[in-house]
């Protein structure tokens, strides 16, 4: 298995099994630190840097949160156009990355292009972290919601994810490359247009996951152990920024909605995932149901993130 120490996290594609229960171990043992609300001195030398060219409330925190609470520091920024990476210079990421690698001992970046990180890894001369790129994957976001299932769950494997929305979206990249590690199945639902790809389709084959596809949630939520949510509503993640403008925004068809009332027909010991922001697509009355376990998941990104942090930065094995 390959150290972690000194390397970058850009995907999930090929991650190995050993390699997730090593982050899923080290996340455990350094659980407590966040749990109990104080900061450690793990990576009281070290310093992160945050390069954001994308909006970001929870995965920005979180790595910022996570750096704290093991004692580190961060710099960075969270709008590009104030920065001269999105100025009338706009900055190549080569140029950019050259510079920030002085300020810190490791990079986490979000960027609208897929496939930044990965250019930003080429040039840096210390570990860059994905926080998701386009359409591209979000590694740190699925490592979280693997690591909500092994908890609540008990196991990864054995269970069935449904997997409900946009199948462009990151995060639903990153979970399908890392079921495949796992003796696990899926189930996917979306509107026709935000479908799986044939060659996304054919990549999960090869790597042998199992899986299938249906029409309205309804027909297979009492499938499911782990119901995993993305809007099928929602800004475009390639560009930098969208604003709403105040515009009435369309509603969720029922096909891709779970309500109160469709969790009737859920497992009862199933759980609800989604990384938010949320539309209609879940309503707040599912937060009080024994399914709901977003806010764990929440709390667990962190954990996460400080996991990913000690190991990249070799403060722990």
């Amino acid at each position: 298995m390959r150290s972690f120490a000194g390397r970058d996290i850009l995907s999930l594609k090929d991650f190995e099994h050993a390699e997730f229960m090593q982050v899923f171990e080290t996340a455990e043992d350094l659980e407590p630190i966040a749990r109990s609300r104080r900061n450690g001195d793990l990576l009281a030398t070290k310093t992160l840097v945050t390069a954001f060219y994308q909006p970001s409330t929870r995965t920005r925190l979180a790595h910022e949160a996570a750096m704290h609470r093991l004692g580190g520091h961060v710099v960075g920024f969270a709008d590009p156009k104030m920065t001269r990476a999105g100025d009338f210079y706009q900055e190549s990421i080569k140029d950019t990355v050259h510079m920030l690698e002085y300020y810190g001992d490791a990079i986490v970046m979000r960027h609208f292009q897929q496939g930044a990180p990965a250019e930003a890894a080429r040039w840096a001369s210390v570990p860059v972290i994905n926080a998701g790129d386009g359409w591209g994957e979000h590694p740190t976001q699925v490592l979280t919601d693997l690591y909500t299932v092994l908890k609540e769950r008990g196991t990864i494997d054995g269970l069935t994810f449904l997997c409900i929305g946009d199948m462009r979206m990151r995060t639903m990249h990153s979970l399908g490359y890392a079921l495949t590690q796992f003796d696990a199945q899926a189930i996917f639902v979306s509107p026709p247009d935000m479908s799986l790809t044939a060659e996304f389709k054919a990549d999960l084959a090869s790597r042998g996951l199992v899986f299938r596809e249906a029409e309205h949630v309804a027909e297979v939520i009492g499938d499911a152990d782990v119901i995993y949510m993305e809007p099928v509503v929602q800004a475009d993640y390639t560009q930098s920024r969208v604003e709403s403008g105040g515009a009435a925004r369309p509603t969720t068809p029922d096909n891709y909605r779970v309500t109160k009332d469709l969790l009737k027909r859920a497992r009862t010991d199933s759980i609800i995932l989604h990384s938010l922001p949320r539309m209609d697509e879940l309503p707040e009355d599912v937060d009080a149901t024994r399914h709901a376990r977003y806010w764990e998941e929440a709390f667990n990104g962190v954990v996460m993130r400080m996991a990913l942090l000690a190991l990249v930065l070799g403060a722990t094995e």
